[in-house]
């Protein structure tokens, strides 16, 4: 059974309207990724939008919990039920039908298409809904419908907002499988599991901490776990039994060569579960950073390469795995089927540095084993999970073979700190958060009118003014700043990469910036007169526009070069175009040779050069993509889309405004070349006037150089210097070979004991050198750096430590340091002292060693 497209099929039947998954980002600020069926839903529950002409809804949307308040993270691998990445199955009204046909339909869906046992289902609903109760009884026996608390069935957005009771729907797996003591319904245990949550949103709060006000309108939002209902109809007890998880574990079987067990298995279920939400995130565009989105990506990968190197790899293999995991969900998400290629390039790319990482960390941990009798350093098995991302398990491992125990309450205290320093620096995906009067303006206007691919000055009415905190207002006041909606406007809003337009109200505002809220294109404005709403006003788009366009229509133009140059698996990743400059972003597995820059930029050029008129048609989404237009993941595309076309050069789906002819672009000059993250390149490039103005930058900078190197041909005044710099480093290491002293030694003991100044060349080599011709050694070296001494020690089959022959020495140059027994470092600050330190340090030894 399909149980995703069954439970779609269901409530269209049920004149719900089926809506395909948002993308794991969402339209909200304050989230990093979406957690919720509800969450592409948000505006509509808390009113900023109005309701749709449909007010019932289906969806299977794609979720992902793994930061911020929702974060199931730690818990993976080592449940049943817990994932990063999931599926939730949901139904919505919006102010339509409530509580009566939201249970009447989730019980039809589960004992008439599932056909789960009815003797197998237990409810929960809230302690104080006697309506939900009621209704309930009409299905279900009154002895198993349960009431509970707040914690357990009550559900709120937010501290404000739409809130109210929730039921839920449990599935008893049996005593014979789950008999612990939090086995019993309501308890913990893992026997009763929650399949399906119905969440009655009757009630606003206003203010944190205020009372519940009922909403004239109820609505409906429930959410039902796809890994959780597959694995119950394939009578598994985990979700990582069922057909979703189990091809991932058994290829990690196949290329681990251990075969897999449910009780020792968490690290093959981390790394089934890891390479799901790896492979969506970077399927939509998400690339590996040390920042944001991207942050928790590069921290889920190397979780399972961390678990996975529990398993025994010791070298890439998560991306192995990417066509097993496509073979699962392409059927759904065809998206997966195009990246595949890239997405393993990238995993692969990021697998090897962490790898490498791995290495460092070991290093790490021998060192601090020198130093250890009995417990190892809590601090140091904190740094070496912190810094190179090792597990405590793993730590903990590696010292059973030494028989060491780990001191787990520092680890423990440090992780709490930093758990601390995490909750409180984290805020949201850190865009700005909008909230605003937009649902009237929507409901009363409706999207106003963009006429900006022809005109660039129109005339319009003021239809509503918002201040800056995005209120209704009549009136902007002169030396204010807010929003203005007119009914026609020629300015383009920020979108695809294009920044949004600036420009002019004539006699009234400056436009600093244009952009789009909830499909109203509105302006920003910095007021010079009075404006009024019902104001007939003239807009001019600013100039810059022209130089805008430009860069967006090379950034076309560079897309399908680099198609042609670099490959067919080039997609685009980011862009953004300004009226200086362009910037792209792609999928590449490494950087750009130069002379695939060089003809990238040719071939660019070469486009411009033969004067092809652009081309914009409306068409269907499914004749756009036959015709080969390029589309971006994550771009929203209605039934009738823009395709933007260069006759045979280029052809893409875009809204954006672009030149009339490629002639009017001029020159394209790449500017620089870098890499973003694990598989993702950037081009950066300038054309039209920028690209002038670039010209005589590096033609001044040309003449700079010639002025210093007092050449007219650079490259022949800059051999002369190398030459020069040459000769001036062969007399240097000849000077210092000149000054080299000979290293006296004497005898204590059996012992090698030398205390000299060392007045050129590296004291810590020396050591080593000594230490090489030398059976049984202590040696202290002193030298003079301008007014201050170096120190090293070094100390060789005798019976003294360097560390604390160091520290009882430093101090009479009015300094410190210290190291390890067969090395130490430390530094002073009274040269004059040095004849004094030389024979204290001898002396020393000498004691010592007798």
């Amino acid at each position: 059974m399909d149980i995703r497209e069954e439970f779609l099929k269901f409530f269209e039947s049920k004149n719900h309207q089926r809506i395909a998954s948002a993308p794991l980002v969402p339209d909200d600020a304050s989230l990093l990724f979406n957690n919720a069926g509800m969450v592409p839903f948000k505006s509509i529950f808390t009113g900023e939008v109005p309701t749709p002409a449909n007010p019932r809804a289906t969806t299977c949307q794609t979720c992902l919990r793994a930061g911020g308040k929702h974060n199931d993270l730690e818990n993976v691998g080592h449940t049943a039920r817990h994932h990063t990445f999931f599926e939730m199955l949901g139904n919505f009204s919006f102010g339509d039908y409530f509580k009566e046909d939201a249970i009447s339909h989730a019980w039809e869906f589960v004992t008439e298409v599932l056909k789960l046992p009815k003797e197998k289902l237990w409810v929960t609903v809230h302690e104080s809904d006697d309506e939900a109760e009621e209704l309930w009884q009409k299905h279900i026996s009154k002895e198993r419908i349960m009431r509970l608390g707040d914690k357990d069935n009550f559900w709120a957005m937010g501290d404000t907002g739409p809130c109210g009771p929730c039921s839920e729907i449990f599935y008893d797996q049996g005593e014979e499988h789950f008999n612990g003591p939090e086995d019993y319904m309501g308890g913990d245990g893992d026997r009763f599991l929650e399949i399906w949550n119905l969440v009655f949103m009757q009630y606003e709060v206003k203010v944190s901490g205020g009372e519940r006000i009922p909403l004239a309108k109820p609505s409906i939002d429930t959410g039902m776990g796809l890994e959780r209902v597959v694995a119950i109809k394939e009578g598994a007890l985990s979700n990582y039994g069922s057909s979703l998880f189990m091809p991932i574990i058994r290829k990690v079987e196949e290329l681990i060569g251990k075969e897999y067990e449910y009780a020792t298995g968490a690290s093959y279920r981390v790394i089934a579960d890891h390479i799901r939400t790896s492979v969506f995130l970077l399927s939509q565009g998400i690339n590996f950073s040390n920042e944001g989105r991207g942050y928790v990506l590069r921290r889920i990968l190397r979780r399972a390469v961390r678990h996975g190197y529990l398993l025994g790899f010791r070298k890439p293999f998560m991306y192995k795995l990417v066509d097993t995991l496509v073979s699962i969900m392409s059927g759904e998400y065809g998206y997966l089927v195009d990246k595949a290629e890239i997405v393993k390039e990238q995993i692969e790319l990021e697998e090897a540095r962490f790898f490498r990482t791995i290495a460092s960390g070991i290093e790490l941990f021998e060192a601090e084993l020198e130093n250890t009798k009995d417990i190892f350093s809590g601090e140091v098995a904190f740094k070496l999970y912190d810094t190179f991302g090792f597990p405590l398990d793993l730590t903990e491992d590696m010292l059973k073979s030494h028989n060491l125990q780990l001191d787990t309450a520092k680890f423990e205290e440090l992780m709490d700190e930093q758990r601390t320093r995490a909750k409180a620096a984290w805020k949201g995906s850190g865009d700005a958060d909008t909230h605003g009067d937009f649902k009237e303006l929507l409901e009363k206007f409706g999207e106003n009118t963009f006429v900006g691919y022809e005109f660039t000055e129109h005339s319009g009415e003021v239809l509503a003014l918002l201040d800056d905190e995005f209120k209704l207002t009549q009136t902007l006041p002169a030396g204010s700043k807010g929003w203005v909606l007119l009914d026609i406007t020629p300015f383009y809003a920020e979108s695809g990469g294009q920044v949004g337009d600036i420009g002019e109200l004539e006699g009234f505002a400056k436009v600093t910036a244009t952009k789009k809220f909830f499909g109203l294109n509105m302006s920003e404005v910095e007021v010079s007169k009075d404006l009024k709403v019902g104001t007939v006003i003239d807009s001019h788009v600013d100039v810059s526009r022209a130089e805008i366009t430009k860069h967006h229509s090379a950034t076309h133009l560079l897309h399908a070069v680099l198609f042609e140059v670099l490959g067919e698996h080039i997609t685009q990743a980011g862009s953004l175009n300004e009226a200086t400059r362009l910037r792209f972003d792609f999928s590449h597995p490494k950087a750009v040779e130069h002379a695939e820059l060089a003809e990238i930029e040719q071939r660019v050029n070469a486009i411009i050069a033969r004067g092809i008129d652009a081309k914009t048609e409306v068409m269907d989404i499914d004749s756009a993509r036959e015709s080969g237009a390029k589309a971006q993941f994550g771009e929203k595309y209605g039934d009738d889309v823009r395709v933007v076309s260069f006759d045979d050069a280029s052809i893409e789906l875009c809204g954006g405004v672009h030149v009339k002819n490629t002639a009017s672009i001029g020159s394209f000059i790449i500017t620089k070349e870098s890499g973003v993250s694990a598989g993702v390149r950037r081009i950066e490039a300038v054309v039209g006037r920028a690209a002038y103005n670039h010209f005589c930058e590096q033609r001044m900078l040309l003449k700079q150089v010639e002025a210093e190197v007092k050449n007219l041909d650079v490259i022949a005044g800059i051999g002369r210097l190398k030459s020069t710099i040459n000769e001036l480093k062969t007399e240097l290491k000849d000077a210092q070979n000149a000054a080299k002293v000979e290293i006296k030694t004497n005898d204590v003991n059996g012992v090698a004991v030398v205390v000299e100044e060392y007045p050129n060349g590296d004291i810590k080599e020396k050591i080593d050198e000594l230490k090489n011709q030398n059976e049984k050694l202590c040696a202290m070296l002193f030298q003079v750096k301008g007014d201050k001494v170096l120190i090293a020690a070094g100390v060789k089959g005798a019976d003294a430590k360097a560390g604390e022959w160091i520290k009882n020495i430093a101090p009479i140059l009015g300094g410190g340091g210290g190291g390890r027994p067969d090395f130490a470092q430390a530094g002073g600050k009274d040269t004059s002292k040095l004849p004094e330190a030389k024979e204290a340090s001898l002396e020393f030894i000498t004691k010592a060693l007798s």
